[in-house]
Protein backbone atom coordinates (compact mmCIF):
# COMPACT_ATOMS: atom_id res chain seq x y z
CA UNK A 1 0.00 0.00 0.00
CA UNK A 2 2.82 2.32 0.72
CA UNK A 3 3.85 2.08 -2.79
CA UNK A 4 0.19 3.67 -3.71
CA UNK A 5 0.23 6.37 -1.35
CA UNK A 6 3.73 7.18 -2.34
CA UNK A 7 2.15 7.80 -5.66
CA UNK A 8 -0.85 9.71 -4.38
CA UNK A 9 1.70 12.08 -2.36
CA UNK A 10 3.33 12.31 -5.96
CA UNK A 11 0.49 13.26 -8.10
CA UNK A 12 -1.00 15.50 -5.17
CA UNK A 13 1.86 17.58 -5.20
CA UNK A 14 2.17 17.85 -9.03
CA UNK A 15 5.24 15.93 -9.35
CA UNK A 16 6.20 13.32 -12.18
CA UNK A 17 5.30 9.63 -10.84
CA UNK A 18 8.39 8.07 -12.21
CA UNK A 19 11.19 5.64 -10.61
CA UNK A 20 13.14 7.92 -9.11
CA UNK A 21 10.56 9.91 -7.59
CA UNK A 22 8.28 7.53 -6.07
CA UNK A 23 11.40 6.03 -4.38
CA UNK A 24 12.37 9.22 -3.14
CA UNK A 25 9.49 9.34 -1.03
CA UNK A 26 9.45 5.90 -0.24
CA UNK A 27 12.98 6.34 1.26
CA UNK A 28 12.09 9.62 2.88
CA UNK A 29 8.83 7.33 4.41
CA UNK A 30 11.54 4.54 5.76
CA UNK A 31 10.70 1.77 3.56
CA UNK A 32 12.69 -1.05 2.23
CA UNK A 33 12.01 -0.35 -1.35
CA UNK A 34 12.06 -3.06 -3.88
CA UNK A 35 12.95 -1.74 -7.62
CA UNK A 36 10.59 -4.16 -9.34
CA UNK A 37 7.72 -3.09 -7.31
CA UNK A 38 8.50 0.35 -8.16
CA UNK A 39 8.95 -0.20 -11.54
CA UNK A 40 5.65 -2.48 -11.90
CA UNK A 41 3.63 0.55 -10.30
CA UNK A 42 4.87 3.10 -12.65
CA UNK A 43 4.42 0.84 -15.59
CA UNK A 44 0.50 0.14 -14.43
CA UNK A 45 -0.25 4.04 -13.95
CA UNK A 46 1.45 5.20 -17.31
CA UNK A 47 -1.76 5.82 -18.77
CA UNK A 48 -3.74 6.47 -15.92
CA UNK A 49 -5.42 10.00 -14.78
CA UNK A 50 -4.94 9.36 -11.16
CA UNK A 51 -7.31 12.50 -10.25
CA UNK A 52 -10.12 10.79 -11.91
CA UNK A 53 -9.52 7.25 -10.69
CA UNK A 54 -9.70 8.92 -7.53
CA UNK A 55 -13.02 10.57 -8.13
CA UNK A 56 -14.94 7.53 -9.58
CA UNK A 57 -13.65 5.73 -6.37
CA UNK A 58 -14.81 8.22 -4.16
CA UNK A 59 -18.06 8.35 -6.01
CA UNK A 60 -18.77 4.51 -5.49
CA UNK A 61 -20.42 3.96 -1.76
CA UNK A 62 -18.67 1.22 0.28
CA UNK A 63 -21.32 -1.82 -0.07
CA UNK A 64 -22.52 -0.32 -4.20
CA UNK A 65 -21.88 -3.61 -5.54
CA UNK A 66 -23.96 -5.59 -2.73
CA UNK A 67 -26.81 -3.29 -2.85
CA UNK A 68 -26.89 -3.23 -6.51
CA UNK A 69 -27.52 -6.76 -6.42
CA UNK A 70 -29.86 -7.05 -4.16
CA UNK A 71 -32.26 -4.26 -5.93
CA UNK A 72 -31.96 -6.40 -9.03
CA UNK A 73 -33.22 -9.88 -6.72
CA UNK A 74 -36.21 -7.58 -5.43
CA UNK A 75 -37.20 -6.36 -8.99
CA UNK A 76 -37.25 -9.61 -10.10
CA UNK A 77 -39.08 -10.92 -7.53
CA UNK A 78 -41.69 -8.19 -8.12
CA UNK A 79 -42.58 -9.60 -11.39
CA UNK A 80 -44.46 -13.26 -10.24
CA UNK A 81 -45.36 -14.75 -7.52
CA UNK A 82 -43.36 -17.56 -8.18
CA UNK A 83 -40.29 -15.80 -8.67
CA UNK A 84 -40.88 -13.94 -5.47
CA UNK A 85 -40.55 -17.08 -3.26
CA UNK A 86 -37.14 -18.23 -5.62
CA UNK A 87 -36.27 -14.94 -4.36
CA UNK A 88 -36.62 -15.14 -0.93
CA UNK A 89 -35.04 -19.02 -0.78
CA UNK A 90 -32.31 -18.13 -2.86
CA UNK A 91 -31.45 -14.77 -1.49
CA UNK A 92 -27.83 -14.08 -0.17
CA UNK A 93 -29.03 -11.72 2.38
CA UNK A 94 -27.84 -13.41 6.13
CA UNK A 95 -30.82 -14.53 8.28
CA UNK A 96 -30.42 -11.49 11.14
CA UNK A 97 -33.80 -13.21 13.16
CA UNK A 98 -32.61 -12.83 17.13
CA UNK A 99 -35.29 -16.40 17.45
CA UNK A 100 -32.01 -18.78 18.02
CA UNK A 101 -29.82 -16.69 18.94
CA UNK A 102 -30.48 -18.02 22.95
CA UNK A 103 -30.23 -21.46 22.40
CA UNK A 104 -26.74 -20.80 20.06
CA UNK A 105 -24.88 -19.02 23.05
CA UNK A 106 -26.07 -21.47 25.53
CA UNK A 107 -24.43 -24.29 23.71
CA UNK A 108 -21.47 -21.98 22.91
CA UNK A 109 -20.98 -21.56 26.42
CA UNK A 110 -21.81 -25.17 27.57
CA UNK A 111 -18.67 -26.38 24.77
CA UNK A 112 -16.74 -23.44 26.28
CA UNK A 113 -17.49 -25.55 29.79
CA UNK A 114 -16.40 -28.58 28.53
CA UNK A 115 -13.07 -27.34 26.88
CA UNK A 116 -11.87 -25.64 30.10
CA UNK A 117 -13.74 -28.01 32.76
Amino acid sequence: MEYVYAALILNESGEEINEDNLTDVLDAAGVDVEESRVKALVAALEDVDIDEAVSEAAAVPAGGAAAGGAAGGEAAADEGGEEEAEAEETSDVPDTTDDDDDEDEEASGEGLGELFG
